[in-house]
């Protein structure tokens, strides 16, 4: 991992990166913009934790509007949004969702797996990254329209029963923990515990096999560090860059599509290139990334 540290003038509000939208980074505060920094440089490219967040969640289009469903690799599909993700893995016995993101992206997520010729009834099990809004706020309206089993890791749950659309209680079915596997159809996905971004954040590896190979496949949760870094978060970041490394990648995708190229890797799959979705070579320019903004912020303290 190489990068460097650029100059800074004055410490981020944390509100602007807690805040969970590109809206909140953009609001202006006597006048003048928020202040961003610290600013990292890796492979190249310079980031602030104001970019990082607006690449993530782009505009509130971004978030609602529907990005063409696709297969990804083997029986894995996208079926989210321009900027959150959701995914479908397809199984003989059922299909598991990962991310419901917001209650009102619902009805799209099930017009992309519909689109792609799959029932929404047959989604047997509902995953999520972590315990945001975006990415689980549609939890109780996925399991009212397809009756699915909804898993979480134990380390989220507090979080996760405070997201309550509507009144909704926030269903959970089965209390997940670190390095439990969940299997359907003979499909495995392992629950690994990445704590940081939230205290359950839950990055998922399975197999995936096209063209008589098996190929590992990592779904990142965030790793995207608030300004704000107490002892705790500090040795969960520690923790969870250390083991994110240590998995066994050949694709890697993310609980946003931004971090991990979706939409320069789908304009190439439709010219027929070899599986751009196959790119171990970046599977940790995410982590890279975070990590190098992770230390920048701790060098600033």
């Amino acid at each position: 991992m190489h990068f460097k540290l650029t100059p800074y003038a004055c410490i981020i509000a944390a509100a602007a990166i807690l805040g969970g939208s590109a809206h909140a980074v953009n609001a202006q505060n006597a006048g003048q913009a928020a202040p961003d920094h610290p600013s990292i440089t890796v492979r190249g490219r310079t980031y602030t934790p104001r970019s990082i967040l607006e690449r993530n969640m782009g505009s509130q289009e971004d978030q609602t509007a529907q990005f063409p469903p696709h297969k990804i690799i083997g029986n894995i599909y996208y079926v989210g949004t321009r900027t959150l993700s959701s995914f479908l893995v397809v199984t003989p016995q059922g299909n598991i969702l990962i991310d419901s993101t917001y209650e009102r992206n619902v009805q799209t997520i099930r017009k992309s797996v519909e689109q792609l010729g799959f029932k929404f009834s047959d989604i047997k099990i509902l995953l999520g990254s972590h315990a945001h809004g975006d990415h689980q706020e549609g939890d109780a309206l996925v399991k009212q329209l397809s009756g699915a089993q909804v898993m979480a890791m134990a380390e989220d749950i507090p979080a996760l029963q405070a997201i309550k659309p509507g009144g909704k209680e926030h269903p959970i079915d089965k209390v997940l923990h670190d390095g439990e596997a969940v299997r359907l159809g003979g499909a495995t996905l392992v629950a690994h515990l990445t704590p940081g971004h939230t205290r359950g954040c839950t990055t998922w590896t399975m197999e995936a096999q096209e063209g008589g190979k098996t190929y590992q496949v990592v779904i990142n949760c965030s790793l995207r560090p608030p300004t704000m870094l107490t002892p705790a978060l500090v040795e969960e970041f520690n923790r969870s860059f250390k083991l994110v490394r240590s998995l066994p990648c050949d694709v890697q995708l993310g609980d946003h599509p931004a971090q991990y190229a979706m939409q320069e890797k789908y304009a190439k799959l439709q010219k027929r290139d070899p599986n751009p979705f196959i790119d171990p070579a970046n599977c940790t320019l995410e982590a890279d990334i975070q990590e190098a903004m992770f230390r920048a912020i701790l060098a600033e303290k």
